[in-house]
Formats: structure tokens, C-alpha cells, sequence
């Protein structure tokens, strides 16, 4: 099912509560496990949201370590936020760099590119733990064949909000309290990692028109103007009545809740996709995937398929 329903009315005011979505497990890549809230068969996405992956945490061993080999994207956007450990990407245009704790990358596939994300050799050789998020974000019809780009942001570039008042918020996307993201974003989007102590209570405003979640990854807390109560793994869909989103942490909890809050203007056109590509037609699917292994997506210098 999708989720894609223009706004109603608002009051203003925290929105309500519509759903809880569990996560569930699968495995990616290499033979990662993440934890998913979406696309499951409980929820196919958010418009403008496609996939929300967790990945770890988890603690490998040397050699252990597993990530996303060679892979094809197009007509969309992935955003990595990794928490801990390194992670190296390289592409068929020749972009190389590392993801350490606290950074982003945000990379428009756009027209194609053929995609590796990595541990560090520093992780496979030794071993650590790994932790971090990908989301998938659509891209407009019109910007589905743009030149690829990427933003590797470190963290010390991402705003950090302490609200005084036991909440910590850091802005990957968009603007809140007082702070603007330095990622530029295709559609309107808001994309926040909050944190939240025990006894403390956090109100982000989020425009009404927006389709908006929370993410919950550690801890337990309650959400909207009931409080409705949500845990560890657990998706947050909200209403749109109102203009913000409000979560907060029993005072008795015993540690403090960690959850992302997603929005996103819904871009309200057609999704057609299969695997790693995301069209508005069948017909540009099977473009797609004709484009990929005629080799016009390109190669990775120096891999298999590169034919070294």
C-alpha cells in the first residue's frame, strides 16, 4: 500500500498520530542485515520517500565486514547518515570518498550511475562496528534524467540544535530551530536526528503540506498531542493537522530516545520501479535496465565488471 494522500485541514498545532509501522529484517548487498520499515507489504512508501533502511548496528569481526558492491541507480536520490564506522563509495564517473561517524552523503543518481558503498579497508581488516541509515528520496519527472551529483558532507558541516531543555537536534536537511541545512535538496524536504533525554519533550515544526514520519532507533518515547507511545524500531506516520511534530521521553525511561523525523513535499506522480531503478513508466524501466547493461551507465574503474 502507499501512503500519498494530499493534506487535509490544519488547526495548527503537534499533527496526530495515523499509524505505527514495524521494521522488518532483510538482507542487502553483500549479505548485510538492515532493519526496514518501508517498502514492506505493510507499507509500499511515503511520497516522496521510497525506502528508509537501518544498518546495524553491528559488530564485526576482522574480515567480516560486508557492504554494496557494484550496483545501477536512476530516477531517484540516496542519502547515507552513517553514526559509526567508515564507509568508502566509488562510482562509474569516477567519484571516490569516505563516509566517517556523522557524515552524509546525499547522491542524485539522476540518468544512471553504477554505485559501490563499502566498509573501510581500516574496518575490514580489523573489524568495528558499523551503524547508519539510507533513504531513498524520488525524484520530479522532470528531474528524473539529470546529471548525477553528489554532496559528501562531514559532520562537523551539519548543524547541531541543543534546545537546552534535554533535546538535541541535528539538521541533515531542510531547516529547524533556528538552523538551515548546507544540503541542497531537489524537493522540499526536512530530515532531522533528534535526540531526546529522559523527562524532555521536542516540538519541530514541519510544514502541514508535507508527508512526515519519525523513526524510532533507540530507546522508547511518545509521539503527537496524545502521546502516542512507540519504541525501538518502530515507523511514526503522522496526520496532517497540524504544522509540527511533537515526541517526547518518559521520565523514567532509562535512556534517551534517538529517532529520525522525516517530510517531504509528495511529488504525487506515478512510481514505477523494479530493483535499483525508479521511473514514472514501464517503458522508462525497460530503458533503464537496457541502458545498464549496454554499458551506457558506465563501469567502476578497477572491478569485475570493469573487466580487470
Amino acid at each position: 500500500m502507499s501512503t500519498t494522500a494530499g493534506p487535509r485541514a490544519t488547526t495548527g498545532g503537534a499533527r496526530t498520530v495515523t499509524r505505527l509501522v514495524p521494521s522488518t529484517r532483510s538482507r542487502e548487498g553483500g549479505g548485510f542485515i538492515v532493519r526496514r520499515p518501508f517498502p514492506t507489504p505493510v507499507l509500499d512508501h511515503l511520497d516522496p520517500f521510497l525506502l528508509l533502511d537501518e544498518m546495524g548496528p553491528v559488530d564485526y569481526a576482522a574480515g567480516e565486514a560486508k557492504g554494496a558492491p557494484d550496483h545501477p541507480h536512476r530516477g531517484f536520490e540516496t542519502v547515507t547518515y552513517l553514526l559509526e564506522g567508515e564507509m568508502e563509495h566509488r562510482d562509474s564517473a569516477g567519484h571516490a570518498g569516505r563516509l566517517r561517524p556523522g557524515d552524509v552523503q546525499w547522491m542524485t543518481a539522476g540518468a544512471g550511475v553504477v554505485h559501490s558503498e563499502m566498509p573501510s579497508s581500516a574496518i575490514l581488516e580489523r573489524g568495528g562496528r558499523v551503524h547508519g541509515f539510507q533513504l531513498w528520496v524520488n525524484l520530479p519527472r522532470h528531474e528524473k534524467m539529470t546529471a548525477p551529483r553528489y554532496q559528501d558532507t562531514p559532520s562537523e558541516r551539519i548543524p547541531v540544535v541543543d534546545t537546552g531543555e534535554g533535546a538535541r537536534v541535528k539538521i541533515v536537511a531542510g531547516h529547524a530551530m533556528g538552523a538551515r541545512a548546507v544540503i541542497d535538496t531537489r524537493t522540499p524536504i526536512v530530515y532531522l536526528h533528534a535526540t531526546v533525554l529522559p523527562g524532555a519533550r521536542l516540538t519541530v515544526p514541519v510544514p502541514a503540506t508535507y508527508n512526515a514520519f519519525a523513526f524510532v532507533f533507540g530507546g522508547e518515547g511518545t509521539f503527537g498531542p496524545v502521546d502516542q507511545p512507540a519504541r525501538d524500531g518502530h515507523m511514526v506516520v503522522f496526520a496532517h493537522d497540524g504544522d509540527a511534530v511533537s515526541l517526547a521521553t518518559p521520565a523514567g525511561a532509562g535512556q534517551p530516545l534517538e529517532a529520525l523525523i522525516v517530510g517531504g513535499e509528495p511529488l504525487r506522480e506515478p512510481v514505477v520501479r523494479y530493483g535499483p531503478f525508479v521511473m514514472n513508466s514501464e517503458q522508462e524501466l525497460v530503458q533503464a535496465f537496457e541502458d545498464y547493461r549496454s554499458g551506457r551507465m558506465g563501469r567502476i574503474a578497477g572491478s569485475a565488471l570493469a573487466g580487470d
